[in-house]
């Protein structure tokens, strides 16, 4: 993630997004930089719009969002079976502690 931020705070500040300018910002915030990420980075925003993409982005998750909402009420539903299960497999293995013990 902090290649990305990288490159969207440079396109912030109006500086071009390339490699030497990609592992200063890094470098500065004491990141151990990977030219091979930083050259892909480079490499996948070329002719990239950032502009464009943050706009599609910031629009995405409200569509997703609201599309999750009734994923989650299901994943409630199953919950409470996941829960009993989970506390079954504790109690199994405090009972092969106990064994252990005497």
């Amino acid at each position: 993630m902090e290649y990305i931020y990288a490159a969207l705070l440079l396109h912030k500040v109006g500086k071009d997004v390339n490699e030497s300018a990609v592992q200063a910002v890094l470098s500065a915030a004491g990141i151990a930089v990977n030219e091979s990420r930083v050259k892909a980075l480079v490499a996948a925003l070329d002719g990239v719009d950032i502009d464009a993409a943050i706009s599609t982005a910031a629009i995405a998750p409200v569509a997703v969002s609201a599309a999750a909402i009734p994923a989650a009420a299901a994943l409630e539903a199953e919950a409470p079976e996941a829960k009993e299960d989970k506390k079954a497999e504790e109690e199994s293995g405090m009972a092969g502690l106990g064994a252990l013990f005497g």
